[in-house]
């Protein structure tokens, strides 16, 4: 990203912010603003962001510092007391309407988000916004059912509990799924009582600047939600260390988690971090190979490989891992990559430059490790990209075989469209090798015995089994990992618990 300034001509939208373009009579560069206690701010220095399909700038966002920090923070610090005693029904009807403008402007926002993030736009209309919307329906719709309890340990004496709002949270939020994994942090914040000073990444800042119009059309009493835009060593780092900030959700890597948990430790901030993941599948004998080889090829190669859940690892059983493997370069090879808003494309671009010089190391990596690449990148014909898209950021699905357990390609997270293939024999011996990881975020296991699918998902050191299926949950059920990938929970009742504190209250009477 580059830093600078930018001369602006600013235009009055319907909602009565202001937002500033620039550009001639070609294609036109938003200027997006912080928004903070309520209005859109303007900072000078700028960084641009790029459009990843074809490396060219589509926006540019706030060089945000500790000056914006502070007046975000000083606008949620303000307004907390007021929302914190607002009637939860009050909150819930907020939420509600801000997720029912989101679902009548779907197509605006996954066009949006496609074109920020890289994503195709069918992926943005079939899970990114929706996934938003029900974050906000969710917990406008749980989070008030749990907030106090009562019972009489003896005759003349209640006793009965709060769950309270914390104060400020600080909420910092990854660019491969951006208003999904936004949404998930503001909903149960702001439903719980909180206010929130938001960093999304300054990767993908566009959807994040088009919910706080949504906020902002909606009423949403000023300092309730703050957005910040910026580098997270100065905007992001900022804000985490600020003494007002009492609570921090991070979703990111798991270098920069371990950093925040330390800049939190000496001043007891609760923290919930939900870091890196190397998941995977193991694929028994026995497994439905029909059910198995398009999940799971969907589950390494959807949104580019660039979801935390993603699998990186297959295990398969040797008796049928010649099979496995040529059915799954099969359909690997069947997945269209392209321009994101056009028909029938699977993958798009990776979402940024050092993202696509990250993938493309680890892929030399794997040949210098004795690594085999069955397709993809290197492989495969290079792609027919339209002339517009050629500097784009794309990275053809690849599959590796024939890498040991403690080669980097089979133990580092390298969050893009390769995954890697290895046989094993045993139950026990999968097991250990899953479990060698350093992380621990999800895994799937693919049999049609019952006893095997039970025995396995109780083994495995992750935070999520899936079986026979990949990426089916309700929000009601804890969400996140363990290890190296990261600490704490989200769902309709974990977060809630993160969010607030306890109170107990005895009254004799």
């Amino acid at each position: 990203m580059r830093v600078h300034s930018v001369g602006r001509q600013e235009l009055v939208c319907g909602s009565g912010k202001q937002i500033t373009v620039s550009g001639s009579s070609g294609a036109m560069t938003l200027h997006l603003q912080n928004y903070i206690g309520g209005r859109f701010v303007t900072v000078p220095a700028r960084l641009d962001s790029y459009d990843p399909s074809t490396a060219q700038v589509g926006l540019t966002v706030p060089d945000s510092g500790q000056p914006e920090v502070d007046e975000a923070v000083a606008a949620a610090a303000a307004a907390f007391t007021s929302w914190s005693k607002l009637p939860v029904q009050q909150r819930t009807d907020f939420c509600l309407k801000a997720a029912a403008i989101l679902e009548s402007r779907l197509d605006e926002f996954a066009a949006a988000e496609s074109r920020d993030q890289g994503k195709p736009v069918w992926l943005a209309k079939a899970v990114d916004i929706p996934r938003a919307v029900l974050n906000f329906r969710a917990y406008a719709e749980s989070v008030n059912h749990q907030l106090a309890t009562s019972n009489t340990p003896t005759p003349g004496v209640l006793n009965y509990t709060l769950r309270q709002p914390v104060g400020v949270a600080a909420l910092i939020s990854p660019w491969n799924l951006p208003l999904y994994l936004l949404t998930f942090k503001i909903a149960p914040a702001i439903m719980t009582g909180n206010t929130v000073v938001c960093k999304p990444s300054e990767f993908t800042s566009l959807t994040a600047f088009k919910l706080a119009e949504v906020l902002h059309e909606i009423g949403l009493p000023p300092g309730v939600v703050n957005i910040v835009f910026g580098f997270g060593p100065r905007a992001g780092e900022a804000l985490v260390k600020h003494p007002d900030v009492k609570l921090v959700s991070f979703t990111g890597s798991t270098v920069v988690g371990k950093h925040i948990n330390e800049l939190c430790a000496p001043a007891l901030k609760k923290v919930c971090l939900e870091m890196g993941g190397k998941n995977a599948a193991v694929v028994f004998a026995d497994a439905d190979l029909r059910e198995a080889i398009p999940t799971l090829t969907r589950g390494a190669f959807v949104n580019s490989g660039q979801v935390c859940l993603c699998t990186s690892r297959i295990f398969v059983q040797k008796a049928i891992y010649d099979e496995f493997l040529q059915l799954f370069v099969k359909e690997t090879r069947s997945k269209r990559v392209g321009p994101p808003d056009q028909e029938g494309v699977f993958m798009g671009p990776l979402n940024n430059r050092a993202q696509l010089e990250k993938v493309r190391r680890y892929l030399q990596l794997a040949r210098d490790e004795g690594g085999t690449l069955l397709c993809g990148e290197g492989v495969d014909p290079a792609l027919q990209l339209p002339q517009a898209n050629k500097q784009g950021y794309f990275v053809q699905p690849t599959v590796i075989t024939d890498l040991k357990d403690d080669s980097r390609c089979m133990r580092e997270e390298i969050f893009g469209p390769v995954t890697c293939v290895v046989p094993f024999d045993s139950e026990e011996e999968v097991v250990e090798r899953v479990n060698s990881a350093e992380y621990g975020l999800c895994a799937s296991v693919w049999s049609r015995d019952l006893s095997t699918i039970h025995r396995v998902s109780e083994q495995l050191q992750v935070g999520t089994v899936w079986n026979n299926c990949w990426l089916v949950r309700n929000l009601d059920m804890p969400f996140g990992g363990i290890k190296e990938s990261g600490m704490g929970f989200e769902s309709t009742r974990d977060s809630v618990e993160f969010y607030t504190h306890w109170k107990t209250v005895c009254v004799k009477f």
